[in-house]
């Protein structure tokens, strides 16, 4: 069980930070970027102190460490990352016990090629509905279904996606499925599309799921 103490922003924590000894992470509370490296961390089972972090109020002095003012911002010691996939590669590599990449290129060149195409296909539609820039918020939405229905058989092949074991792509799709009824998504109850049904119910029951949650993300999902 990893040991994530979360607190709110606090006047000027990259000061408190920079004498806390801990791994800290900016998190922003809402983002699915966010939520991907707190999955990980409490995967792994990392000691971590998250900082909520307001992404329309950033810290002053952040830029003075992450010079495009992003969040996720995770500071260990005197290392700063930036960037949701940079940072879940660290926390993999620093902390290797359970791995969530496989250990043959093969294989983790194709996990990085499914991250990828998670945000091109996926992650970019969540991000134009979530910053309210969809001058036709169904066109949006019935893409996202459509291309969780299109692939839907696939979650039954392995009990992870195209994986045995739970891996960093999980840790990305799970965030956008938990979203999926905040944006208004709705994935038919179907024969085709019941293995990604019980894949995210797979995926939601995990301790390391339901611990990366903040209260602000339980409230986006309708408990069914």
């Amino acid at each position: 069980m990893s040991t994530i103490n979360t607190s709110t922003q606090e006047n000027d924590p990259l000061d408190s930070m920079a004498r806390r000894s801990s791994m800290t992470l900016l998190s922003d509370p809402v983002s699915h970027y966010s939520h991907r490296v707190r999955i990980v961390l409490a995967e792994k089972g990392v000691t971590c102190n998250v900082v909520d972090t307001d992404s329309k109020s950033l810290p002053k002095d952040l830029v003075e460490v992450n010079p495009y003012g992003t969040l996720p911002t995770l500071l260990d010691r005197d290392l700063v990352l930036y960037e949701s996939k940079v940072i879940m590669e660290y926390l993999d590599e620093r902390f290797p016990h359970p791995p969530l990449l496989p250990v043959y290129p093969v294989a983790r060149g194709e996990s990085r090629l499914y991250i990828y195409r998670i945000e091109r296909d996926w992650c970019t539609l969540v991000d134009t509905l979530e910053g309210g820039r969809a001058k036709n918020v169904d066109k949006y939405t019935k893409e996202l279904a459509d291309g969780f229905t299109g692939i839907a058989p696939i979650f039954g092949e392995k009990p992870f996606f195209m994986s045995d074991e739970f891996t960093l792509v999980d840790c990305c799709l799970g965030p956008i499925l938990w979203r999926l009824d905040h944006l208004g998504v709705k994935l038919p109850n179907t024969k085709q599309v019941k293995p990604l049904l019980e894949y995210m119910k797979r995926l939601f029951d995990m301790p390391s799921f339901q611990e990366s949650l903040t209260d602000q993300e339980r409230e986006l999902r309708v408990v069914k």
